[in-house]
């Protein structure tokens, strides 16, 4: 029944337009939580896909490229080999479809729509890692190890690579030009292209690459490019000063011998030296450069250039040119992709130094709380909130009673800079957290004390400004630590710390 041309083109026909109307009916529902709007994307990408598919068949068959169509039209008109017979064409169409009832008599009639309503509640599969949080933050822990165990790299902490790494144009132009700096920027570029495509699925994210490409060509061809400005550089070569060591500051061979082996070769070789033998052949042939000009020197000191090389020094010097470019368009899309990521890797940042002040148990503690905010929201999306005094919102997700507001602040969100820009919920609870260990430990890490003086103070700069007018006021070396800073026990009791140190010899707390 379904098999002639125009039966397969109706029915295209009829799907492209009721993914369509599900696409527009399922934009219309407000995901409650993150990971609904993230599934709801994800879906609606699936459903364009797919309508953008079938359209792509269509567009074949209105090219009919092999005349079916048009025999098939013909036919419908009863034209046949021997002239136009419309009542044999009908009578034959008729017969097709008896028999295709007499060959399926039980047919069930199916409803389409009842197919195309269980995309709504589809849950697409998404691949994170735990690291990623569903989308929240970054995991590139395998890029920082390839980082930090690099020539090019340093050894940092994860929390500073997540600032550095969005920057290559630091990175010396000579370092770049290597293998193991193209691997690097390959698996970077291409972690953040798919972590963009799971987190962001209706971003059109090939335009915004090709944009960035064009204007890559203009900035490169004129020499404008962030990091490759001096394109005289371009074939890895690099000035005489980064390369020629300054002998002025040795005055023996063994001193030249500890710099090593590898710096020894590479200051030979911008001479045009030979860079082989021993460590001690090396510091010898390195230090008759000290008071000999390098034109008076013997001849076999020099390192013979290979005729190959020289044969094919141009085609070498061609490809390490576009192996340049290459990299520098792979530096300016990474950049394209972390501007475009910058919020995530901020959010990243901040979960990794929330992490490191932080025990197990304490993590585990806040995820599990995640989770049952998450599970709480979920549960109430369908009902309506009736909030007329425009009060904040509960842990519930209801407002909360307006005594309750006024008499405590309840519902009112505190944040404290110095907790790593911990969230307190109420005006008690905000109180409450100045003789906890969050604050403790954050003053502790600005070589701050935790005193009376400091209360209602959560920004690291006014609390810096504090604690410098009070060495001024008072004098550096006045603070008595034992009688000011405080100390808080299991029951919430609060001592200073000469006393704490004696219950706790004592075995009392």
């Amino acid at each position: 029944m379904s098999a002639t041309l125009l039966e397969v083109t109706r029915a295209a026909h009829e799907e492209v337009e009721r993914l369509e109307r599900l696409v527009v009916t399922d934009l219309q529902n407000v995901p409650p939580t993150s990971k609904d709007r993230l599934l709801q994307q994800h879906r609606v990408r699936n459903m364009i896909e797919t309508a953008m598919s079938t359209t792509e068949k269509l567009v074949e068959i209105y090219e009919d490229k092999d005349n079916a169509r048009k025999d098939e039209i013909a036919a419908l008109g009863g034209q046949t080999a021997t002239g136009t017979n419309v009542f044999s064409a009908f009578y034959d169409r008729l017969k097709e479809i008896r028999e295709y009832h007499r060959k399926h008599p039980s047919g069930r009639l199916v409803d389409p729509n009842e197919d195309y309503e269980a995309l709504l509640k589809e849950e697409p599969v998404i691949e994170f890692s735990g690291e990623e949080a569903f989308g929240r933050y970054l995991d590139l822990h395998e890029m920082y190890n390839q980082y930090i165990n690099s020539k090019f790299g340093d050894v940092i902490e994860y929390s500073a690579y997540l600032d550095v790494f969005s920057q290559p144009e630091k990175i010396p132009r000579k370092l770049k030009l290597t293998r193991q700096y193209r691997e690097y920027m390959e698996n970077l570029m291409e972690y953040l292209i798919y972590f963009f495509q799971r987190t962001e699925p209706l971003e059109d994210l090939d335009r915004k690459l090709s944009e960035v490409v064009s204007d890559f060509e203009q900035k490169y061809a004129d020499g404008k490019l962030e990091g490759w400005e001096n394109r005289g550089q371009e074939n890895g070569d690099v000035p005489p000063q980064h390369t020629v060591m300054d002998l002025d500051y040795y005055s023996t061979v063994e001193e030249l011998m500890e710099i090593g082996p590898e710096k020894l070769k590479e200051a030979l070789g911008a001479l045009g030296l030979k860079t082989g033998g021993t460590l001690q052949q090396r510091a010898e042939r390195l230090f008759l450069t000290k008071h000999t000009p390098l034109e008076k020197l013997d001849r076999k000191h020099f390192a013979k250039p290979s005729r190959a090389v020289e044969q094919n020094g141009f085609a070498k010097s061609k490809q390490e040119t576009d192996s340049a470019k290459e990299i520098a368009l792979m530096e300016a899309k990474v950049k394209k992709l972390c501007s475009l990521l910058e919020e995530t890797i901020v959010r990243t940042k901040q979960n990794v130094e929330k992490k490191q002040a932080l025990t197990y148990e304490e993590m585990e503690a806040e995820r599990e709380e995640e989770e049952t905010h998450v599970e709480s929201e979920s549960d109430d999306e369908d009902q309506q909130i009736y909030n007329p005094l425009k009060l904040p919102m509960g842990w519930d997700g209801k407002p909360i009673p307006y005594w309750l507001y006024k008499l405590h602040g309840l519902g009112q969100e505190f944040k404290c800079e110095i907790c790593g820009n911990y969230s307190y919920w109420g005006r008690r609870a905000f109180e409450r957290h100045f003789k906890e260990w969050r604050h403790q430990h954050g003053m502790r890490c600005l070589g701050i004390p935790n005193t009376k003086n400091f209360n209602e103070i959560t920004s690291i700069e006014e609390a810096k400004e504090l604690w410098k007018r009070i060495q001024e006021r008072q004098g550096v070396n006045k603070w008595r630590p034992d009688l000011e800073e405080e100390y808080e026990d299991q029951e919430g009791n609060i001592y200073n710390k000469k006393t704490y140190t004696d219950l706790q010899r004592q075995g009392l707390i």
